[in-house]
């Protein structure tokens, strides 16, 4: 009775476990190509909206420091009127007459001033506004691109260790990356 038995020495064990890895390999790969180019993606739309609340908030405190100019301006036309005001008090005849005119002509330049400040204060809190809301989009942004790098972190040690559990922490933090993603397109 002769029976054959299959001898396997540690080489043809190894090979026959590298075919039996190679489609996790393979599927860990793409996975890692996919969320690597999704994450550039992601990471390039954070240094956008970072951008933008930057120019936003430059514009804020352009708008703002005009504002501050025209009430500067305004307080020097106060004290213009009430200089003009008090002459009223102390002249008589045509001096006197200057002087009335003078007050009430501050006066009505003041109110022109006082509405150039105060929209001037509008855009800049306009502003302000914009440069908070493309924060936090940028926050949205780099949260999901924060995800996507952890993501290919636990893609790579999973293939080194071969432990599926890893395989599928890397998919939940990939998810949780494309989630932010889809948040910050939406504006949400």
């Amino acid at each position: 009775m002769s029976e054959e038995f299959e001898v396997k020495g540690p080489h043809e064990e190894v090979l026959e476990a590298n075919e039996e890895s190679n489609g996790f390999n393979a599927r860990l790969a793409v996975m890692t190509a996919v969320m690597a180019t999704i994450g550039a993606i992601l990471s390039y739309e954070a240094s956008v909206t970072l951008g933008e609340a930057i120019i936003f908030k430059n514009e804020a405190s352009i708008q703002k420091t005009n504002a501050s100019d025209q009430w500067n301006f305004y307080q020097a036309k106060s004290n213009k009127q009430s200089l003009a005001e008090l002459t009223v008090k102390l002249t008589t005849g045509k001096d006197h007459d200057e002087s009335i005119n003078d007050a009430k002509r501050f006066s009505a330049e003041k109110s022109d001033i006082k509405k150039k400040a105060e929209g001037f204060e509008t855009l800049s809190h306009q502003a302000d506004v914009q440069s908070e809301h493309s924060m936090h989009l940028h926050h949205r942004w780099a949260t999901g691109t924060t995800a996507l790098q952890i993501a290919i972190s636990l893609a790579a040690i999973a293939l080194l260790t071969r432990r599926k559990w890893l395989q599928y922490a890397s998919i939940t933090c990939a998810a949780i990356g494309i989630g932010f993603g889809i948040c910050a397109w939406f504006g949400i």
